[in-house]
């Protein structure tokens, strides 16, 4: 996370079941909608210098049916108009207005509903005909594209076996970026040595760097999956993750969505999102995309037109009527929130821990009675925004080093709970989330929740912040979020990511003080390029790490300010902008970029913005 406030935190969580509305396919609005997509985002991979087909096996029956800030600069592209200073009374008029407009939407029906698609070879087991030390075949199955798989000479062969027959909707391949050119051919099969070569995979071009995606005919089963690959210079040609997509009944029950927030300020700011061609708000569109949560965070006293108690209840109604669920973040602070900021309300200073806990525990029971009192009733919170060194200090301060301050943070946080529980509805469900933010590691993850669980907070949800950039690679959250089911046996959410899809700052004015988050090639995960199909890859990937968490507990995951686009600062002020607008998954204008369907199939996303060619490339 950022060190200081005003470079504007990232934020919450999510989770619970998804509801979800059966849509039928416009298919000529969505040929229409094709044809509006930037043709720069769409990278095709043509055909590669011919293969001979794998050797070995027999032809057998076919699967296939019949945190430093980065320089500021002028935007690229037009900036957008914008209007004066947004008010509260402004972001709420937007948010009712986005409420009407979800509730009488009335689609065709593109995009259409789909769940997740999960890389089942995560959960197999790899060989391969050769491998370089230190790049073994397991590696191209781990769920991070930054480790490699790499044979010892110009060919390879890689086989996965998935333990049973599975469903597959689609594969990804992404190589490293420094493979040469190179060719692949992909078999299936049900049966060892039964190989069905792939119809759209046989001497194929790799893409590399790229993640590369091949959706596979309805209706495909096999267990094992083999790929050849081939170099066009001599160089052994390197796999950072080949994943075998398919469904999965208990990935389609995950809490899916992002922190919407800032969407009532950029509505009253007078931005435009569309998705295809199509206007509409960020939450049907994420909505429309296999989001089934919003997460919105609350400020005590907020400076006009940020998120306070009535733009959050505005913002509520606008969630209900899409038909989704609500998390709440509660901050216990008039403005930002995070690890070095927990600034006690300026109407609580000077109360001791007795009476700061009252305050708490009264304040929280006010807030989710009133979501409740309209109709809106919150389903899942956190009591505090990634609380690794406490919240209200100095009183609910802690000292993770010395570990001090924890007995008075227990304190606190059971006021909330309390508050929480008195406030909700009888017989509503509402979850009770711990927030902390090191994501990737899991020694201090583990003692924080040690330390809660040690002096009896009660809470349903370990929330993690996973912010690569900041808390290391996918292999290290991979390997904290299956230690702490382990651990703790408690459903786990990342409750917040985010992922880069340009390096270019988009703040529109010469002169704005405000640099970006990630700026600089050196902050990008290695195996997830700055592009739309990065982000996809690696949200991809972490909800494939999160369906295969231990026990089944992997159960959601927000993406922080997909809509904080050029226009809205971190706060108020001349000359001041956002930090984020890089990491959204809405162009710097408000258009969705492909990278709107992280929560969706990402072979089928691929090919649904080039229906006509396979396989695909999400460039940038």
């Amino acid at each position: 996370m950022p060190d200081r406030p005003r470079y504007a935190q990232r934020l919450l969580a999510r989770l619970t079941k998804a509801r979800r509305t059966t849509r039928k396919p416009g298919l000529l609005t969505r040929a229409a909608a094709i044809v509006a997509v930037p043709a720069a985002l769409i990278l095709v991979a043509g055909a590669g210098a011919a293969v001979a087909g794998l050797g070995g096996g027999t032809a057998g029956p076919s699967p296939f049916p019949g945190h430093r800030i980065g320089p500021a600069f002028a935007g690229r592209g037009a900036p957008r108009a914008r209007g004066a200073a947004v008010t509260s009374g402004a972001a709420v008029a937007a948010a009712d207005r986005a409420a009407r407009q979800n509730a009488a939407r009335n689609r065709d029906g593109w995009p259409p509903q789909s769940a997740p698609g999960i890389n089942w070879a995560l959960s197999g087991q790899a060989s391969a005909d050769s491998a370089q030390s230190g790049g073994p075949a397991s590696n191209a199955i781990d769920g991070d594209a930054g480790t490699d798989w790499c044979p010892n000479a110009w060919e390879g062969t890689l086989t996965i076996d998935l333990g049973q027959q599975r469903s597959l909707n689609g594969i990804g391949i992404t190589l490293d970026a420094a493979a040469p050119s190179a060719d692949a051919t992909i078999q299936l099969a049900s049966s060892p040595g039964q190989w069905t070569t792939l119809p759209s995979a046989t001497n194929l071009a790799l893409d590399a760097g790229n993640p590369m995606y091949l959706p596979l005919p309805w209706h495909t089963t096999a267990r094992y999956a083999q790929i050849n690959v081939k170099s066009g210079t001599g160089a052994p040609v390197c796999i950072g993750e080949f994943r075998l997509f398919g469904p999965d009944p208990a990935a389609s029950q995950m809490a899916l969505g992002g922190d919407l927030s800032f969407t009532p300020q950029e509505l009253a700011a007078g931005a435009q999102f569309t998705d295809r061609g199509r206007p509409g708000n960020p939450i049907e569109i994420t909505r429309d995309h296999g989001a089934n949560w919003v997460r919105m965070r609350l400020w005590v006293n907020p400076p006009a037109g940020y998120s306070d108690l009535a733009t959050d209840l505005a913002l509520a109604r606008a969630v209900h009527a899409a038909g989704m669920k609500i998390y709440l973040d509660i901050m216990y602070s008039d403005f930002w929130a995070d690890p070095q900021h927990q600034i006690i309300p300026a109407a609580w200073q000077g109360q001791d821990l007795s009476q700061l806990a009252q305050t708490v525990q009264s304040y929280t029971q006010q807030v989710i009675s009133a979501f409740a009192q309209q109709g809106t009733p919150v389903d899942m919170v956190s009591i505090g925004n990634e609380i690794r060194n406490g919240i209200l200090w100095p009183i609910g301060q802690v000292d993770p080093t010395a570990n001090t301050g924890w007995d008075n943070l227990a304190t606190l946080l059971k006021a909330g709970v309390a508050g929480a529980q008195a406030g909700n509805p009888r017989g509503h469900k509402l979850l009770i989330m711990m927030h902390y933010d090191q994501g990737g590691n899991n020694q201090l993850s583990q003692a924080f929740y040690q330390n809660l669980e040690n002096l009896g907070v009660p809470f349903d949800v370990i929330g993690l912040s996973y912010y690569p950039f900041f808390h290391g690679t996918i292999s290290q959250m991979k390997a904290n979020v299956d230690a702490l089911a382990t651990q703790f046996g408690k459903p786990i959410v990342i409750a917040e990511t985010q992922y880069a899809w340009t390096l270019a700052n988009g703040n529109e004015q010469p002169g704005y003080s405000t640099g970006d988050f990630v700026w600089q090639p050196s902050q990008i995960s290695a195996g997830y390029p700055a592009s739309p199909g990065g982000q996809l890859s690696f949200v991809g990937d972490e909800l494939s790490i999160l369906a295969q968490v231990p026990n089944g507990l992997g159960m959601g995951l927000f993406y922080w300010a997909p809509d904080w686009i050029p226009g809205v600062p971190w706060e108020p002020g001349a000359g001041i902008g956002s930090p984020n607008v890089n990491l959204t998954l809405f162009d710097f204008q408000g258009t969705a970029l492909p990278s709107i369907g992280i929560f969706q199939n990402p072979a089928q996303v691929c090919a649904s913005y080039d229906p006509w060619n396979v396989p695909c490339v999400i460039g940038g």
